[in-house]
């Protein structure tokens, strides 16, 4: 069963999605189930993971509906307030949603001192309290207080995205590695083989260019703790999705079947516990 991890859905709206800004013209518009499905089938990927893009609880729910229509959405990646007071009694009603694996909030966006915030780890503990995973969305500045942070829960499943977004475009090596080196050693962080090419030159983006990070996350990790994502539609700025699932193709050609099996979908179906 291959899967793709990471993907999002969306109806355009220019002012909660403002972060589409006009130097993403192309991926300004609605993105549906029907525009990704015959992406899916090209690559004979029989299902994927939704994961949010906006901070609503809204976003959860419009998300849960398209996985619940679409049976190939096999998981919805959400999002809740984790600093709120009533936090643990939404995750009680979430707990009845059998599509809901898990929740994101957008560090990215945010200093990475957020993640020493006391309600924040509060949060995170209900989580883990509640069987829920969470995607841990960040740049490599915030990578030495993520390792602390995932540190504390030893017992809460944690995926990196999109690498931690390390700068391809400028060739940046060195400071990402050393922060994911440390990430790689905690046996329940895993990390998402996506994103990639959004963080390379949109226009002149060479596979040559992601071996070394591909290399490492793969020595670092382990071919049982990654996953593939597209990305999609964000990648669109850059490339295709069937650019992006060739990129990864391509790499792990001469892997073995059964390490193949397992960071195309065995590891995503683990982590978020999806049904075959």
């Amino acid at each position: 069963m291959q899967l793709d991890s990471h993907q999002h859905f969306w109806k355009f709206d220019p002012i909660r999605d403002a972060w589409i800004d006009s130097s993403m013209k192309s991926i300004q518009r609605d993105f549906l189930p029907e525009d990704l499905k015959p992406e899916l089938d090209k690559s004979g990927i029989v299902g994927c993971i939704a994961v949010q893009a906006d901070q609503s609880e809204e976003e959860t729910k419009f998300l849960l509906g398209i996985a619940n229509e679409n049976l190939w959405v096999k998981k919805v990646v959400g999002w809740v307030d984790l600093q709120s007071e009533n936090l643990e009694s939404r995750l009680e009603v979430y707990q009845n949603e059998k599509k809901l694996a898990g929740f994101r909030v957008i560090l990215q966006a945010l200093p990475p001192e957020a993640m020493e915030e006391k309600r924040f780890l509060k949060g995170i503990e209900l989580l883990e309290k509640y069987g829920f995973t969470y995607d841990i969305l960040i740049y490599p500045k915030h990578l030495e207080k993520a390792y602390h942070f995932a540190k504390k829960f030893p017992n809460q499943p944690f995926v990196i995205d999109h690498l931690a977004k390390p700068d391809i475009k400028n060739g940046e090596y060195e400071f990402w590695s050393k922060g994911m080196k440390a990430m790689a050693k905690l046996p329940n962080v895993w990390c998402k083989v996506s994103g990639m090419v959004t963080e390379a030159n949109w226009y002149h983006w060479k596979k040559e260019q992601f071996v070394p990070y591909l290399d490492f996350i793969n020595e670092n990790f382990g071919t049982k703790r990654l996953m593939y994502g597209s990305d999609w539609p964000v990648c669109l700025l850059a490339a295709t999705y069937q650019e992006v699932y060739e990129i990864t193709f391509d790499y792990f050609h001469n892997f073995s079947p059964d390490e193949k099996a397992a960071i195309y979908g065995e590891n995503a179906a683990r982590f978020y516990k999806v049904q075959s």
